[in-house]
């Protein structure tokens, strides 16, 4: 920093050899760096920066581990510590970090609250409600991601994982359009996570053709009737046992969704129907 106020004071007359010698450093190291201002440490680093801001910019819960990790498939070579210095300096934290003496503020709302509590639709594919659950086992947490219709309670899609990252909210998101097909006007209401708010799920909501709603900071029951469902999963499953491994969690939660919830647990809502019977009898009244 010191090598551009030599330039600045050779304007001035001083010899660059004086200003050198009062400023503690070589006339050779001055020549050095006027040679080549910007070393190839340098250019390396800025080429890092801007790869982890992009890594960073589409999942905000990574940390320099995550995002070293994410520079390494993309080709680029540096340690753990070097990204993490890095990312210090330009303060690029998990929105999940906890620093003493200072506190995170959830990022502002990408889509207005369309749907204002009123989590009823008069069709199926009309109003989705997406939410994160987590739960812990021996081998670390497990992720739940899903996306529930409004209108027959059903699940239309989920997605798990052992990472809560944006990839686990476009999956769940990318497995409902794949389940549902072509759903232009579908409504899809989430809360502020940083998943929902990430581009890369905007770029799939974008693709898609869907509308994004999401409620307020800290309000659950801006999204009640996605956590009634989760409310259920964790008496029925979730808290019946202790779980050694992902993938007993992982096949009790997708078992206990795809038989029991969907196909025996009858809901007053429903009339006393389960979301296949109730979507059964939709669908052939509206052909009818």
């Amino acid at each position: 920093m010191m090598y551009p106020l030599v330039l600045d004071l050779a304007d001035d007359k001083i010899p660059v050899a004086v200003t050198c010698r009062v400023l503690g450093f070589s006339k050779q190291a001055f020549y050095q760096w006027r040679a080549k201002p910007v070393s190839d440490r340098d250019y390396d680093d800025a080429h890092l920066i801007n790869a982890a801001f992009d890594v960073h910019r589409d999942d905000p819960e990574f940390g320099y581990r995550f995002i070293a990790d994410e520079l390494a498939t993309q080709g680029h070579t540096a340690s753990r510590t070097r990204v993490g210095k890095l990312c210090s300096q330009q303060k690029l934290w998990s929105v999940h970090a906890r620093k003493r003496g200072r506190t995170r503020r959830p990022g502002p709302p990408v889509h207005d609250d369309l749907v204002r509590r009123e989590f009823t639709a008069g069709r199926p594919n009309q109003l989705w409600l997406t939410d994160i659950t987590e739960h812990p086992t021996g081998e670390g947490k497990l992720y739940l991601c899903a996306v529930k219709d409004a209108c027959s309670k059903r699940i239309v899609g989920y997605s798990i994982d052992a990472r809560m990252t944006s990839a686990l909210a476009v999956n769940a998101l990318r497995n409902a359009v794949h389940q549902r097909g072509s759903l232009a006007p579908t409504v899809v209401h989430s809360d502020r996570g940083s998943q929902f708010r990430s581009h890369a799920y905007q770029r799939e909501l974008r693709s898609c053709r869907l509308r994004g709603s999401m409620g307020r900071v800290g309000t659950c029951a801006d999204n009640a009737a996605m956590e009634s469902f989760f409310s259920l999963l964790q008496k029925n499953v979730l808290n019946r046992r202790r779980w050694n491994t992902r993938t007993e969690l992982r096949l009790a939660i997708v078992t206990w969704i795809e038989t029991t919830y969907h196909r025996r647990r009858r809901q007053q809502a429903l009339g006393r129907l389960t979301p296949v019977e109730f979507e059964t009898l939709l669908n052939t009244a509206h052909a009818a």
